[in-house]
């Protein structure tokens, strides 16, 4: 990190001189911003059990609550994060999902059956996730195919616009579910079912792949970065207070301790950068759909479901870009303190 033939020379920066009062600042930043990361999971992330424990964290005592947010990043959001991979936990998350992505007007029978599986508890969301989601679907598919209105309705224009999102669309999972509806023995019902629910299910499982493959590498990260720079912080003082024989040895040891925070530091601000990147790419993509899905349900009834959630669709990516700017902030910060730590430890 730190340039090899660094001239130090010259006047010490204030910093230099004051760590122990830059340390204070510096931890009263890190709590804010920690406190509202986690206020930020409490509120949108995609997963019921982090959702909670984020939220047990930010509702103590406010005397309490920094000491909460740290556990909670240090310990309790990867016990969540493990335990909601576990199936009931999963189950939920995915009947949660369904529930909110098929409507009762375009999905009467999936989304009735999501509803029930989420009042009756574990063996009946074990049932909706192996065999009940699908079977509903085909409820819901033989419903649409017996009245017709949805296939007549198609247009050339809307196959093409499925073959669009194949080739361009900027998540994977839209596009999969796009190339599935056009798939080689795929009916007019296929497309009709992908712009009934498919579409949007694929468009939230998007959002939730870039949320949780964050969101877990930042569990990790902010995990040990608690232990680098506390480790930091304890060689620097050992290094001020060394006595003259052993000094250029401690501050090696500190200078190494500060680098190798960077080095936890530079990769995650990057992953939030590009977390940020692909939200907003996102955002405009789906304010755009709002826009087009809005003229086209005038007269076509295929695109009514994608007009009521195209533009909830763009502001949760918003909110996602959002977070991702400070999550970028947050680890950006960080790397440079890590970077002032080891400048201040060069003999």
């Amino acid at each position: 990190m730190a340039a090899p033939g660094l001239v130090t020379a010259g006047p010490a920066p204030v910093w230099a001189a004051t760590p122990t009062s830059m340390m204070a600042a510096t931890a009263t930043n890190r709590a804010a911003a920690d406190l509202a990361y986690v206020t930020h999971l409490a509120l949108y992330d995609t997963r019921l059990l982090v959702r909670v424990a984020a939220g047990n964290a930010i509702v103590v005592q406010p005397h309490l609550v920094n000491a909460a947010v740290t556990r909670f990043l240090k310990s309790e959001m990867k016990f969540a994060v493990d335990y909601s991979r576990e199936r009931n936990a999963a189950n939920v998350d995915f009947a949660e999902r369904i529930l909110a992505t098929h409507t009762p007007e375009y999905a009467p029978e999936v989304h009735a059956a999501a509803a029930f599986a989420l009042s009756r508890g574990a063996a009946a969301l074990d049932v909706f996730a192996r065999t009940g989601y699908e079977a509903a679907k085909k409820r819901d598919r033989v419903t649409r195919e017996a009245a017709g209105e949805r296939a007549a309705a198609l247009r050339a224009e809307d196959r093409a616009f499925v073959v669009f999102l194949h080739e361009k669309d900027p998540g994977p999972n839209v596009k999969a579910a796009a190339g599935y509806a056009l798939r080689g023995d795929a009916t007019d019902a296929d497309v009709v079912e992908f712009f009934a629910y498919d579409w949007a299910a694929a468009a939230a499982s998007d959002l939730e792949t870039l949320k949780v493959r964050c969101g877990d590498a930042d569990m990790v990260g902010r995990a040990s970065l608690i232990q680098l720079e506390s480790s930091a912080r304890k060689a620097e003082q050992a290094a001020l207070l060394a006595a003259d024989e052993v000094k250029a040895q401690k501050l090696a040891l500190a200078a190494r301790a500060w680098e190798l925070v960077g080095e936890q530091a530079d990769p995650m601000a990057g992953t939030w950068d590009e977390a940020e990147r692909v939200a907003i790419e996102q955002a405009a993509h789906w304010r755009q759909i709002a826009v087009d899905a809005a003229a086209a349900a005038v007269d076509n009834p295929n695109w009514s479901s994608m007009a009521e959630s195209a533009q909830a669709t763009a502001q949760q990516w918003q909110l996602e870009r959002d977070n991702a700017a400070e999550q970028a902030a947050f680890w950006a910060a960080r790397y440079q303190e890590a970077l002032a730590g080891e400048l201040r430890m060069q003999p």
